[in-house]
């Protein structure tokens, strides 16, 4: 293991982003903050700097543990840092409140009309002219 590792790299290494570029558009973009400032790929990342990744909708608060410059499987990687308690309840708890806001949402039917609702909307279309 090295002493420092590109920020971009532990990304990946720590399968936050899927891919090199992926986590390089994120640093860019602003969803990577190191020691709660914006940072670039290239950035050396040590041991303990705090960090704040945003992947989608979630938001990770984690401590740098191990370095590594080498993608391997999930139980390696997170063991290449350690998310804080706070954090952890904040992701399941806006987790839960998206599953409640999807389930209260009413539901489209999804595809194509049927014989009988393909009728109605021609009945509806006749009548509007």
């Amino acid at each position: 293991m090295a002493d420092t590792v590109r920020l971009d790299k532990w990304l990946w290494a720590a399968r936050f982003y899927k891919t090199r570029p992926l986590a390089q558009k994120a640093i860019e973009g602003g969803k990577v903050r190191v020691d709660g400032a914006r940072s670039k790929a290239g950035k050396s990342l040590q041991l303990g700097q705090e960090m704040e990744v945003r992947v989608g909708m979630e938001i990770y608060q984690i401590t740098v543990v191990k370095l590594s410059d080498k993608r391997g499987p999930a139980s390696v990687a997170r063991t290449l840092y350690e998310e804080s308690a706070a954090s952890i309840r904040a992701r399941e708890r806006a987790s839960e409140e998206r599953r409640i806001a999807a389930k209260s949402e009413p539901r489209l039917a999804v595809g194509r009309p049927d014989k009988y609702q393909r009728r109605q909307i021609q009945k509806l279309k006749e009548k509007n002219r």
